[in-house]
């Protein structure tokens, strides 16, 4: 029988031709690794060169691609590659590597005591390299303290993009998730805390990308709306 990697990485990516290089970046760290690993691209309906630089980029760092023709959002690719990793640890970032690659390592000594993992901006010992304009660092507080308040979480920071997962939270989590786009980071901790599973909180170091394709405020509102809609879910029983 195959052995089955130790730890996944999953990166969902849609127009990303100009940042694809960091996969080299991911692809280096995991050679470093001692356990067995594989890294999961999700080209979510791409409409710019991605597809193809990608699939020339395989040939050399030797990943796994995930593809599709329509955009259906950053949730939506994290779900996929989750459900279609085979890691005893599923982690996914994003491909401008605001959190550095090698901070997974400190998120996997923590996951040997916990079911989830995430990494957080505003806990102890978390160092902002590069802090976001003062609009977005306020916006992005006021989405937590709305998400702390609807969902009854005391979790400091939902939407950093770096999270792990063991294997069975995975497939448990991400098989009742229904939110694909901003809000599906807030979703999953909801369902993860729901299905009783230890959410830890882990200090990394991260830097404001200046490209970030975040919109405010549109995609705050957005965000608003789906935390309506996870309650609105959980009250039909589509998380039990």
């Amino acid at each position: 029988m195959k052995e089955k990697p130790y730890l996944s990485i999953i990166v969902p990516i849609y127009n990303e031709s100009n940042r694809l290089d960091n996969l080299s970046t991911i692809a280096s760290y995991l050679k470093k690794l001692k356990v067995k690993t594989e890294l999961i691209v999700v080209n979510d309906g791409s409409n710019d060169s991605t597809k193809n630089i990608l699939d020339d980029l395989r040939k050399k760092l030797k990943f796994k691609i995930i593809s599709y023709k329509e955009n259906k959002g950053k949730g939506y690719a994290v779900k996929i590659g989750m459900l279609k990793a085979q890691g005893k640890l599923r982690l996914f970032t994003d491909i401008d590597l605001s959190v550095p690659i090698e901070e997974c390592s400190k998120l996997m000594k923590f996951a040997e005591f916990n079911q989830v993992v995430i990494g957080s901006r505003r806990v102890a010992k978390s160092k902002i390299i590069l802090h976001q304009p003062i609009i977005r660092e306020l916006m992005g507080r006021f989405f937590t303290f709305l998400s702390q308040k609807t969902l009854s979480l005391e979790i400091s920071d939902f939407t950093c993009g770096f999270k792990m997962f063991r294997e069975k939270a995975a497939g448990k989590i991400f098989q009742k998730s229904r939110i694909n786009r901003w809000g599906f980071d807030s979703e999953i901790l909801f369902i993860a805390n729901k299905l009783e599973h230890k959410i830890y909180e882990a200090p990394i170091s991260w830097s404001h990308n200046i490209n970030t394709k975040v919109k405010f405020p549109e995609d705050i509102i957005r965000s608003l709306i789906d935390l309506i809609l996870i309650r609105f879910n959980s009250l039909r029983g589509i998380y039990r």
